[in-house]
C-alpha cells in the first residue's frame, strides 16, 4: 500500500492542485482516500491512473465548487502583466484561474494543460462533450477577460 501511494501521490497532486487550488492537497488526500477504500473494485490492474484521475477530478472539482460558495469574488485587478518566465507570472495564472467558475477551471486545466481531448475531458467530467465545448468556450473568454483586466 505504501509504494502504491508513493506512486499516486504526486500525480493526484498535480490533478487535484490544478482544479481545486487552495483545496488541491485536501481533494488530494480525499482521493488518496477514496482510491484505497475502492481498490478492490478495480477489475483492471493497468488502468489505474485513469481511474485515479477520474476520482482525483471529481473530487477536486466537489472542492472547488464548495470553495466558490464559501469565498466572496475579489475583483482585485492587476498592476502590471509580467514578463514571459517571470516567477510572478505563474501566480497570475493562478490568480486569474481562481476567478473562474470550478466547473470552468476544471474544463480548461483537463483541456489546455493535461491535453485532453474533448470526449475524454467530458467523460471524467460525467458530462456530454457538446457540454465541454461550450463550457471550454466559456472558460476561455473568462480568462481572457480577466487576464486583461
Amino acid at each position: 500500500m505504501g509504494e502504491l501511494l508513493d506512486l499516486l501521490t504526486p500525480y493526484v497532486g498535480r490533478v487535484c492542485g490544478s482544479i481545486a487550488l487552495d483545496s488541491g492537497p485536501d481533494a488530494a488526500q480525499d482521493t488518496l482516500v477514496t482510491v484505497m477504500r475502492s481498490l478492490r473494485s478495480l477489475r483492471e490492474p493497468a488502468a489505474l491512473f485513469g481511474w485515479a484521475r477520474t476520482i482525483a477530478v471529481r473530487e477536486a472539482l466537489r472542492h472547488a465548487e464548495r470553495d466558490a460558495r464559501a469565498r466572496p469574488i475579489n475583483a482585485e485587478v492587476m498592476s502590471h502583466l509580467p514578463a514571459p518566465g517571470e516567477p510572478q507570472l505563474a501566480a497570475d495564472v493562478r490568480d486569474v484561474l481562481a476567478h473562474l467558475s470550478p466547473r470552468h477551471r476544471a474544463v480548461l486545466v483537463l483541456r489546455d494543460l493535461h491535453g485532453f481531448t474533448e470526449v475524454d475531458a467530458a467523460a471524467l467530467l460525467d458530462v456530454q462533450p457538446g457540454t465541454v465545448k461550450s463550457r471550454l468556450h466559456r472558460a476561455r473568454q473568462s480568462f481572457r477577460k480577466e487576464w486583461i483586466s
